[in-house]
């Protein structure tokens, strides 16, 4: 997997994390920089660790899904990305200021289940995991940041889209990598 298809992969599981760090730029009042850093902190920890515990599950049983594996990559992408997309469009969630490790840790591992998923697939693809995870985590941690900002300057206007995107993302990796296994394309 290229070092592009990485990064967009980062950038669509991200989308969650930005899109609620939109939401809680939006309840702070005082806005601080330890904000973005705890939203960043939290979000990208767990976005870079969901991935790693994802790999080493789906390598465990990675000789006996050989044969299928591009078939399970392209469900699970497809999946998560509509999942997204659908979530764009449901209600607005309710506004919360809370910075606290209870409601941070909640939160993070909300936001990081889908990475979960994709690591199950990084084994199935043999993608090198510490850089992949790296790459997903430190992303995240970037626009979760940038989510508290934006989210505190212009609301709630980024938050549908950012999630909409991300779900579109996710989808056209995970339909390049089924055709790339069936010979229709090749990159």
């Amino acid at each position: 997997m290229s070092f592009v298809e990485l990064l967009l992969i980062a950038v669509g599981l991200s989308m969650d994390a930005f899109a609620v760090s939109v939401c809680k730029g939006l309840s702070v009042k005082k806005l601080s920089a330890k904000h973005a850093l705890i939203a960043g902190a939290y979000f990208g920890g767990f976005q870079f660790l969901m991935p790693v515990i994802g790999w080493f599950l789906g390598s465990r049983f990675e000789h006996i899904i050989t044969s299928f594996d591009h078939w399970i990559a392209f469900g699970l992408l497809m999946i998560i990305g509509i999942n997204m997309i659908q979530e764009s469009f449901s209600k607005a969630e309710e506004l919360n200021d809370d910075f606290g490790v209870k409601t941070m840790l909640m939160m993070a591992v909300a936001t990081s289940i889908d990475a979960l998923a994709v690591g199950v697939t990084f084994a199935c693809l043999d993608v090198s995991i510490l850089p992949a995870s790296a790459l997903i985590g430190v992303t995240t941690f970037f626009l979760s940041a940038l989510g508290i900002y934006i989210g505190h300057i212009f609301g709630l206007r980024f938050k549908a889209w950012a999630e909409r995107a991300g779900g579109a993302i996710l989808i056209l990796i995970g339909v390049k990598i089924l055709l790339e296994h069936l010979g229709v394309i090749s990159f």
